[in-house]
C-alpha cells in the first residue's frame, strides 16, 4: 500500500491506520471521532490529510471540449481560479466517478479523483483524450493535498500567507505561497464548514514543513488533526455523496440528487446525454433521500433493505451513522420516487427480522456553524 507524505506524523501522533484507496491511512486519532467531528463543526480548525486523492493535468487547444464531453458539468463556464464539482459518466448515464475540476489558466485544467478509483479514472482519461489534442499528466503521486476546515480555519492559515484568505470566493482558488511554498489554495471542503484545500508537492521534507506550520499556526484555537471516519460523518452530516456508497457506475446523477451539476443543454454535449435526456424525460424511478431514525440505538447501515409492508425490499440505505451533532441515527437511501418526499414514513430492515422505523428528510441534517 502507499503512504502519503504525513503518514509518519499520524503515526506520531497515534493514529489508528487503516487501508483505504489502496493507502495507509488515519481513520480516527487518540481523542476518537467524535471530539474530531466536533472540533471542527464547533467553531474550531482541523487539518484532514486527503493527499490519497488523484490530480491529473490536463492542457491543450482541445482541452475544453474533452472535459465537456467526459463530465456532466457545463466546464465552459470556468475562468482561470474558478473549480467546479462534477461526475464523470458512462455512456449510459452511470457514475465513474465524482470530481473537481480546477481552470488554471487558458486551455490547463486540473482534475481531482477519488483515490480508489483513481487507476479506473486514469484509464478512462487516457483513452477518451485520443480524441483530442489534449495532453494528460498523472500528477497524483507527486501532489500533497491537505483539508483545513472550521470557524478558525481561514484564521489559521492567513498566519502563513500573504494571500487573502477571506477574498478567495467558495470554489474559487489562486496560486500563491503557504509558509513559504507553492500552493494551489482553493475555497472547497466536504465538511460544509468555511475552510480551504492546499495542494502542494508531495516531497517528505517540505510537506513536514507545511504540516508542522500549520499546527503551530493553530495551536491557539486548538487544532486537531482529523481521521478518515469524522472525515464521513461530517460529509453525511451534510448530505454529500461519497462514491462507493451513494453514487457508482449503477446510479447516474439525476436520481442520485446531482441534477444540479447535470448540464444537458451545455453546448458541447457530454458522453452520457443521450442516456441522461431519455432519463430526464421519462422521470427516475427512485431517489437518493435523506432519512432520520428516531429509535434510540438503531442505526442503519450501508447495504441495508427498505422494506414495504409485505417485507418487501423497495430501496437500499447507501450511507448511515449516528450524528455527532445531534445524536441521532441519519443516512441516505433510494427509495421510489413516491416515498422520497420530505416527511414519508419508511421501515428499514438493519438485520433479520429487525425493522426500524425512518422518517425521509431534506439534507442537510444539521446547520454548518459557518459557510
Amino acid at each position: 500500500m502507499k503512504r502519503t507524505p504525513f503518514f509518519n506524523k499520524h503515526v506520531a501522533l497515534g493514529a489508528k491506520i487503516v487501508e483505504f484507496g489502496g493507502y495507509e491511512m488515519p481513520v480516527q486519532y487518540p481523542s476518537g471521532i467524535i471530539a474530531e467531528h466536533k472540533s471542527v463543526r464547533e467553531g474550531g480548525v482541523g487539518v484532514f490529510d486527503v493527499s490519497h486523492m488523484g490530480e491529473f493535468d490536463v492542457v491543450g487547444p482541445q482541452a475544453l471540449d474533452f472535459l465537456q464531453y467526459i463530465s456532466v458539468n457545463d466546464v465552459s463556464v470556468l475562468s482561470p481560479g474558478k473549480a467546479q464539482y462534477s461526475a464523470m459518466p458512462l455512456p449510459n448515464g452511470g457514475i465513474i466517478d465524482d470530481l473537481l475540476i480546477y481552470m488554471l489558466s487558458d486551455n490547463h485544467y486540473m482534475a481531482v479523483v477519488n483515490a480508489g478509483t483513481m487507476p479506473k479514472d486514469w484509464a478512462h482519461f487516457s483513452e477518451q483524450a485520443k480524441k483530442y489534442d489534449v495532453t494528460l499528466r498523472n500528477d497524483s503521486d507527486e501532489t500533497s493535498l491537505l483539508a483545513i476546515q472550521g470557524a478558525k480555519s481561514l484564521e489559521t492559515m492567513q498566519k502563513l500567507t500573504d494571500v487573502t484568505l477571506a477574498d478567495i470566493p467558495y470554489y474559487h482558488f489562486v496560486q500563491g505561497k503557504i509558509a513559504g511554498v507553492d500552493m494551489v489554495i482553493s475555497r472547497t471542503g466536504y465538511t460544509g464548514e468555511a475552510g480551504i484545500e492546499i495542494y502542494s508537492t508531495s516531497d517528505p521534507e517540505i510537506a513536514s514543513k507545511v504540516w508542522d506550520s500549520i499546527f503551530d499556526a493553530g495551536k491557539e484555537f486548538g487544532i486537531v488533526p482529523i481521521g478518515l471516519g469524522a472525515r464521513d460523518t461530517l460529509r453525511l452530516e451534510m448530505g454529500y455523496c461519497l462514491y462507493g456508497n451513494d453514487i457508482d457506475e449503477s446510479t447516474n446523477p439525476l436520481e442520485a440528487g446531482l441534477g444540479w451539476i447535470t448540464k444537458l443543454n451545455k453546448a458541447t454535449p457530454c458522453i452520457a446525454i443521450d442516456a441522461l435526456k431519455k432519463e430526464k424525460e421519462q422521470g427516475i424511478t427512485r431517489k437518493l433521500s435523506g432519512f432520520i431514525i428516531e429509535e434510540r440505538g438503531a442505526i442503519a447501515r450501508h447495504g441495508h433493505s427498505v422494506i414495504d409492508a409485505d417485507g418487501n425490499k423497495i430501496g437500499e440505505v447507501t450511507s448511515g451513522n449516528i450524528s455527532p451533532m445531534t445524536g441521532k441515527a441519519i443516512g441516505l437511501c433510494y427509495v421510489p420516487v413516491a416515498l422520497s418526499k420530505e416527511g414519508t414514513d419508511i421501515v428499514i430492515e438493519t438485520r433479520p427480522g429487525k425493522r426500524v422505523n425512518a422518517r425521509i428528510v431534506k439534507p442537510p441534517f444539521v446547520q454548518p456553524h459557518t459557510k
